[in-house]
């Protein structure tokens, strides 16, 4: 069963990583930027990091293992506190955007849930919209339920298109919150975030529309199978194969499609 996985850090991994996930079924990944294990505290180093993962992880993940790579390019919330380098990245971020790699905003939203973070995400939020492109939204770690709220407080306000944003790192705690809104519901399974089994059981209860699977292979302990074991997993509790092929293949497909850039082949 074909995979793709919308969340992989794969700037953090091995090339055998790459082929791990190949052979387990992923053709496809998407590497947002993410905040990378230590704050930048200069713009050029978002400028160069941009430049790796569209060009050189791009490269290298055909290279070591045929897979479709493509990246979503944005100030990760927890950098946005620095706000003089942040108006810098962001000014900039448009530019970026035009490259053949690239399929969208993210990942954005909070972290710490203070004002510059705010500010960053919502203009972020209307660069993605001038664009109609697909957005990556990052729920904060503490303070989890309350942040998801507001990050949906504000999508409300400045009336982006719902359709195209994905809310993600949701947990039990925040379910109810984004599955108010027509924005796509993320689960990302990584120790401190989701487990699969709490994910799967969620499915069980909300159904699979607009429900997506995605791992977080970044820096800290995680793995790049994660969707794989989660289709499996779904697969023995006796899941469907066309259910479980929705999560893992048909709707990260169908959402990502909606970027111009996005032209892996289903």
């Amino acid at each position: 069963m074909r995979i793709i996985d919308p969340h992989m850090h794969m700037i953090s991994r091995s090339a055998e990583d790459y082929r791990r996930a190949r052979r387990a079924g992923i053709e496809c990944c998407i590497e947002p930027a993410f905040w990378s294990g230590q704050d930048k505290r200069h713009a050029g180093s978002f400028f160069d990091y941009f430049e790796q993962i569209i060009d050189h992880e791009t490269d290298r993940a055909e290279r070591a293992a045929g897979m479709d790579h493509y990246v979503t390019i944005g100030l990760e919330p927890k950098e946005a506190n620095y706000r003089d380098m942040a108006e810098e990245v962001v000014d900039r971020l448009p530019e970026y955007l035009d490259r053949d790699p690239v399929v969208g905003v993210g990942e954005i939203g909070f972290d710490q849930v203070t004002d510059d973070e705010e500010w960053a995400f919502r203009r972020q939020l209307e660069i993605a919209e001038d664009r109609e492109l697909p957005v990556i939204v990052h729920t904060p770690h503490t303070d989890k339920p309350s942040g998801t709220e507001r990050i949906v407080e504000i999508i409300e306000e400045t009336g982006v298109t719902q359709e195209r944003i994905i809310i993600d790192h949701n947990t039990e705690n925040t379910i109810d919150i984004s599955t108010r809104t027509d924005c796509w519901i993320g689960f990302t399974l990584y120790p401190g975030k989701i487990e699969a089994e709490a994910a799967i059981d969620l499915l069980e209860e909300y159904g699979t529309d607009n429900m997506i699977f995605n791992s977080a292979a970044d820096w800290d302990p995680s793995d790049p199978l994660a969707v794989p074991k989660a289709r499996d997993e779904m697969l023995d509790r006796g899941w469907d194969r066309e259910a479980v092929r929705k999560v893992v293949f048909e709707n990260p497909y169908e959402f990502f499609d909606q970027s111009p850039n996005f032209d892996y082949e289903a």
